[in-house]
């Protein structure tokens, strides 16, 4: 399926394991250098597409790769500025709320990014529901759009996803030209694997099987290495 694609990588429950803190996550050099491989295979038609910003995909390592932070309101190229909006005061409300409401729930964090802000409950699912009520009201009250992410409720500017950020890529080089290909495993990548059909190409949950967009799956993220490896390894 890789050869020809167009290959659009979400990061978190696809490259990387899904961990209890966003910090917790470990990179490695063998992905790196792995994609690295894989990219030169597809002529340059290889981008990560992520909820992370473009800061933190940079500092994981990604600097060198074309990047969609975000879900798709960030953008950058190797060498580059990113290409975003800018923080809304809103945001900054958003995150006291957040501190306020755990600052008496341990478990609880706040992950701030550098357009957004995200309320992590993975440590403490019994406080989930009043997490998702508390970014509700939020959301309605400054205009800001939910994120529904895993055992996360994220709150940033409407605009754009990762459909859209396939969309927009598709148009530039090096992507275009290329068939999509998006691989990720969350709800957050359904709009991603939507585009990529409608452009001829498809999408590739990660995980178990659920009602979905995507036409393929892999089981974990060790099976998606293992398919990226293949890809890199194979001749042209």
């Amino acid at each position: 399926m890789l050869t020809g694609a167009a290959l659009f990588l979400d990061f978190d429950g696809t490259l990387t394991p899904i961990v209890d803190t966003p910090d917790d996550v470990d990179v490695g050099p063998d992905l790196i250098a792995m994609l690295l491989a894989l990219r030169a295979k597809l002529d340059g038609r290889l981008a990560i597409v992520s909820g992370r910003s473009v800061a933190t995909l940079r500092d994981l390592g990604f600097g060198d790769f074309l990047l969609a932070g975000t879900h798709g309101l960030e953008f950058a190229r190797p060498g580059e500025a990113a290409q975003a909006p800018p923080r809304l005061p809103a945001i900054d409300a958003v995150e006291a709320a957040f501190h306020a409401f755990i600052a008496d729930k341990p478990g609880l964090l706040v992950e701030r990014k550098t357009i957004s802000v995200g309320l992590h409950f993975r440590r403490a699912p019994e406080w989930g529901e009043a997490a998702g009520a508390l970014a509700a009201t939020l959301a309605a009250q400054h205009g800001l759009t939910i994120q529904h992410g895993k055992m996360l409720y994220e709150l940033r500017p409407g605009g754009a996803d990762k459909g859209s950020a396939v969309t927009a890529l598709m148009k530039q080089s090096p992507m275009a030209g290329g068939v999509p290909v998006f691989i990720g495993d969350d709800v957050t990548d359904e709009e991603g694997f939507a585009v990529a059909a409608d452009l001829g190409g498809a999408g590739i949950l990660v995980g178990p099987q659920r009602s979905t967009l995507a036409s393929f799956s892999l089981e974990q993220v060790a099976a998606v290495r293992h398919y990226l490896a293949e890809g890199a390894a194979s001749p042209r």
